[in-house]
Order: structure tokens, then C-alpha cells, then sequence
């Protein structure tokens, strides 16, 4: 619980990159199939992942323990 805690905003980055990877494959994607990223929605889905995730690190305050 605290993990989650701690890393929650990164985790929103991730879930919102995921939907965010997986609706511009659905919408706009790769005609031709030969897009290294958006050919496939599972690759799609995870690079959207990571970008959110890295994205949403940008704006997380880091705490002093």
C-alpha cells in the first residue's frame, strides 16, 4: 500500500499512456502494417504506457524521508 501510495501519480501516467497508445491505435494506427510502434495494438498500448508513465514522473515531488 504504501508503494502504490508513493508512485501514484506515476501509475495514472501509465494507466492514461496505456488508453492514450491503444485509442491512437484504433484511431489513426498504420495502414500499411509496417509501423514499428503502431502496427500492433500491444505495441501501441505499451509505448503509450511508458511515455505516460515517464510524462507523468516529470511532475512528481520527491520527499525527504
Amino acid at each position: 500500500m504504501h508503494f502504490i501510495r508513493k508512485h501514484l501519480l506515476i501509475i495514472i501516467g501509465i494507466v492514461v499512456g496505456a488508453i492514450a497508445g491503444y485509442l491512437y491505435w484504433a484511431n489513426i494506427g498504420c495502414v500499411s502494417g509496417t509501423c514499428a510502434i503502431t502496427s500492433k495494438p500491444l505495441n501501441s498500448t505499451v509505448y503509450g504506457a511508458l511515455m505516460g508513465g515517464l510524462l507523468f514522473s516529470v511532475f512528481k515531488k520527491d520527499k525527504k524521508d
